[in-house]
């Protein structure tokens, strides 16, 4: 069986938006990744006046915070390249579907 096979005739459209942002989504990703993971070391190195149970809780906040806000980052990234990807093959050629025959399609059942 061969698979995607493409209908003659069939046009692919010009590359619109989807590339434009595909083609920025590592760039979002890293600076997503690393602003947190710089927000974090630079709360260790640099961390508030308090008591030590404080600091720890702060710390231990922030941390927590740079995570969740970094995982969001990733969620996001991962469905806007999910949405590109959808448009770009929707823009695509047109393939061939497997034949269904219809077996009352020429001469409806009468009732």
């Amino acid at each position: 069986m061969e698979y995607l096979k493409k209908l003659p005739n069939s046009v692919r459209e010009a590359a619109g938006l989807g590339w434009t942002v595909m083609k920025k989504l590592p760039l979002a990703l890293g600076l997503g990744t690393l602003f947190p993971l710089v927000m974090s070391l630079a709360n260790r190195f640099f961390p508030p006046e308090g008591t030590a149970i404080q600091i720890a809780k702060h710390i231990k906040s922030m941390d927590i915070l740079a995570i969740a806000t970094a995982v969001t980052v990733w969620t996001a990234v991962l469905t806007v390249a999910i949405g590109c990807f959808v448009v770009m093959m929707m823009k695509g050629h047109a393939y061939v579907a497997d034949a269904y025959e219809l077996a009352d399609s020429e001469r409806p059942k009468s009732r």
